[in-house]
């Protein structure tokens, strides 16, 4: 039997099972449902955030060779807290406790558990409801009841809780899950988020079109000695909300690459998926300095994004089981949700990164001003673009100040 004639009597099989058991496959799920299929892109694949809000999430998993689902391992992939802290000089610093809050749409059933596989294979201590240092809340604050769970979200909590733990393993996290993906519900749970004790920083890896809802909606960003940071998107050239508000830290993306031989012993360049640009609509913030964009400019700085030089994040929650079989429904791409290790990446994975640097330094900030008064705490990114901008450097990466990369990645946490 031809190897395409096996793999499609096992699409054919997979898809029976899935029938007999009530399950609807991800491939057949229509472009209007809550719950879209991912676009893949040169192997990679979306997480399939639910799409019936205006925002969605920015992660992305690398693709497997069998089918249109993530590739899974049951052993770590990808890079770890050792590789975040050694390239980013992040190793011997603590978070002393300080909380970092992640805010999502939608709930993750499986986030704690998960989030304790993680950190055990890691080698790092424990952080659980039981002793303090994890919480997970509705966008009101309260323990219930959480919003409905949705795989796609769920895989972006990991990516995002894993995150924080791999850059400030001593951190406390609050996980704030909004009840959609709709502008108001994400932004109420931003505000949860900043009015609770110890919070020194907030992450929001999702985002959308700009429209003329959005300064309105910037107030709820504004939080004056608390860091916010945002994703500037995983399309390349191209500016999104919130990331362009002028009260967050847009965050683009970069390849960082292990460079044996360098005195920092990492490389970065531009990563092609991060976002940038000019914003059309938000006010150029007074610390930032750039004379191509009159507006807004993203990014600030940024972090690893490529999925192909990912974290390896732990996800279980699916809509198929624990199974052999599952496994394969999953990497076909006829099942929703992930079920061990993913390496995975897009600006998601950035803008925790950065949260999370922030509260290493544990300083008392304004928007995103603080890396414009210390760019020699960076590691400038200068090579790489994002898109096509007639060789400016809103897409092209350069010395100094450019868009996919704003003034660069963390050296240490002096920028911070």
């Amino acid at each position: 039997m031809s190897p395409s004639r096996a793999k499609t009597l096992l699409r054919a099989l997979a898809a029976a099972v899935l029938a007999a058991a009530a399950v609807v496959p991800l491939s057949l799920v229509t472009a209007t449902s809550a719950e879209a299929a991912p676009l893949l892109r040169g192997g990679l694949v979306n997480f399939g955030c639910a799409a019936s809000g205006h925002l969605h999430c920015l992660g992305k998993a690398v693709k497997s060779p069998d089918g249109a689902g993530p590739l899974l391992t049951s052993t770590p992939v990808g890079y770890g807290p050792a590789e975040i802290q050694a390239a980013y000089n992040l190793g011997g610093l603590h978070g002393d406790g300080r909380t970092v809050a992640i805010v999502d749409a939608m709930d993750a059933p499986t986030a704690e558990a998960d989030l304790a596989q993680f950190r055990t294979a890691r080698g790092l201590s424990p952080c659980t409801t039981a002793n303090g240092c994890f919480k997970k809340v509705n966008q009101d604050g309260a323990a219930s009841p959480l919003p409905a769970g949705d795989y796609g979200w769920a895989e972006e909590i990991s990516l995002d809780l894993d995150a924080v733990s791999s850059t400030c393993p001593d951190c406390h996290i609050l996980l704030v899950e909004a009840n959609s993906a709709d502008t108001d519900p994400l932004m109420t749970a931003v505000d949860t988020a900043a009015a609770t004790p110890g919070v020194v920083a907030i992450s929001n890896s999702y985002g959308g079109t700009e429209d003329p809802t959005i300064t309105a909606a910037d107030a709820h960003l504004n939080h004056p000695g608390i860091a916010v940071t945002a994703s500037s998107g995983d399309s390349g050239y191209g500016v999104s909300w919130p990331a362009s508000s002028p009260y967050v830290t847009a965050v683009g993306g970069t390849t960082l690459s292990k460079a044996a031989g360098t005195t920092r012993g990492w490389s970065e360049t531009t990563w092609s998926g991060s976002g940038s640009g000019c914003s059309t609509i938000e006010p150029k913030p007074a610390w930032q300095h750039d004379t191509g964009c009159a507006k807004r400019t993203v990014a600030d700085v940024a972090a690893v994004a490529d999925p192909n030089t990912g974290l390896g994040v732990y996800d279980t929650y699916n809509s198929c089981g624990s199974s052999a079989l599952c496994d394969l429904l999953l990497s076909l791409g006829l099942a929703q949700g992930a079920d061990g290790w993913v390496q995975v990446g897009g600006t998601s994975l950035s803008s925790p990164v950065i949260a999370s640097v922030y509260a290493l330094a544990g300083n008392s900030v304004t928007a995103g001003s603080a890396p414009y008064a210390h760019p020699d705490g960076l590691y400038d990114v200068t090579s790489g673009n994002n898109g096509s901008c007639s060789g400016s450097y809103l897409c092209t990466a350069g010395a100094g100040y450019d868009g996919p990369t704003g003034l660069g990645s963390p050296h240490g946490t002096a920028a911070f």
